[in-house]
């Protein structure tokens, strides 16, 4: 769920800016973003472990399924109640809870994934350094391989102080790390990805399963 960003390839801090145009800039909320900081949730997690304990219960589903919209930011407190949305729903509610335990964290738009499809996420700081956040990958363990991290590029971000809301916009960074120290990360990211697929094979027929039985029950 957590790798530490490659400063080269990743612009972790950016850049302060007024609040974005959502039409055009893509930091499309539903709500004003403090909204989805202003309510009181009912989980209260200790330690990043509760966090990937919690999401590892909840669902990803998209907008279009769960609420007949193309887009729908669900505000935090909802999100624990329904155990499921999409990958803004995961952030926002991740966020505010990282943001509890005292992190510098911030809830980041931008492209992820081979085709660089739109997504959002989570990073903070920690003693000098920046990590990334994937809370959709919370069931994969505490860490994800740093090489991952290659294939997020933020465009927006946002922070909270307990006060006011800031927001801040960020490069794409294209710069790849040394070949040397990407080669020293391959076999982290082999082992964690054949891992992964023996686990979701492991699945399938289960999943199959319950598939079948829900449309023969209708």
């Amino acid at each position: 769920m957590i790798a530490e960003i490659f400063p080269e390839a990743y612009d972790a801090h950016g850049r302060k800016v007024a609040r974005p145009d959502s039409r055009r800039k893509g930091l499309r909320s539903t709500y004003p973003m403090r909204r989805y900081v202003s309510q009181p949730l009912t989980v209260k997690c200790k330690s990043i472990f509760d966090i990937r304990r919690f999401l590892s219960g909840c669902r990803y589903v998209s907008d279009e399924e769960q609420f007949g919209k193309k887009d729908y930011w669900q505000p935090p407190e909802e999100f624990e109640r329904s155990k499921k949305g999409d990958c803004d729903c995961f952030a926002l509610w991740t966020w505010r809870e990282f943001l509890g335990l005292g992190f510098d964290a911030r809830f980041v738009t931008g492209r992820a994934g081979r085709y660089g499809a739109g997504h959002a996420w989570v990073q903070f700081s920690k003693d000098g350094k920046d990590f990334l956040v994937e809370p959709t990958m919370a069931r994969a363990g505490n860490t994800i391989p740093r090489l991952t991290t290659l294939r997020y590029h933020p465009k927006f971000s946002v922070a909270w102080n307990g006060t006011d809301i800031s927001f801040y916009s960020h490069d794409d960074r294209r710069r790849d790390p040394p070949l040397l120290t990407l080669i020293s990360f391959v076999p982290d990211w082999l082992i964690f990805w054949v891992w992964v697929w023996v686990v979701v094979l492991l699945h399938l027929p289960f999943k199959l399963y319950q598939r079948v039985r829900s449309v023969f029950r209708r």
